[in-house]
């Protein structure tokens, strides 16, 4: 009789605006590079300091409205980086 391969354990990541822990996978992760930009990082794989939101426009304003973007990646959110992730948050669904 074959053992049968455990099956694999998800992480999982809290969205820094609902609270809501979800699959990383699920999450989108935003990083602080070493250069000290803030940038969307789809893969989840670019080094650097990461937090994580929901795919939902809602988390992603509320995260900008209390400043908890810059919070959790300790810096301060530059306008730029600022305007890169409200363009992108306007590309999610409601």
């Amino acid at each position: 009789m074959a053992k049968q391969p455990r099956p694999r354990r998800q992480p999982q990541r809290t969205c820094i605006a609902c609270q809501e822990s979800s699959s990383k996978r699920e999450l989108v992760r935003l990083v602080r590079t070493p250069e000290g930009r803030i940038e969307v990082d789809e893969s989840g794989k670019r080094s650097g300091r990461g937090a994580y939101l929901c795919r939902q426009r809602a988390c992603w304003e509320t995260a900008l409205q209390r400043q908890a973007i810059g919070r959790a990646l300790k810096t301060q959110l530059l306008p730029e980086d600022r305007e890169r992730i409200e363009a992108y948050a306007a590309s999610l669904t409601e």
